[in-house]
């Protein structure tokens, strides 16, 4: 044991840890990326419809939320990169 009383390679990153190579094709979006957001009533009874339909239109779900009214009224945030 070193002097110090630590293990020897106690000092190296996890393999888990470890930054990873990026996969062919991946996208990687630069640190200026501009998003646009929108926020939309989502109808409970219709909610795979709408979700499918905003995301035809390149938006990506980012969060539902309680509506303003409580009940069963959601509200959805998406966003999508500015072109």
């Amino acid at each position: 044991m070193p002097p110090d009383g630590c293990r020897q390679g106690a000092g190296r990153v996890p393999a888990g840890l470890r930054p990873q190579a990026r996969r062919p094709g991946s996208r990687v979006r630069s640190m200026s990326q501009k998003w646009e957001y929108l926020t939309a009533p989502l109808l409970i009874h219709n909610t795979k419809a709408i979700l499918d339909n905003w995301g035809e239109e390149g938006w990506e779900l980012v969060q539902i939320v309680p509506g303003p009214t409580g009940g069963e009224s959601l509200v959805a945030y998406f966003k999508r990169p500015k072109p």
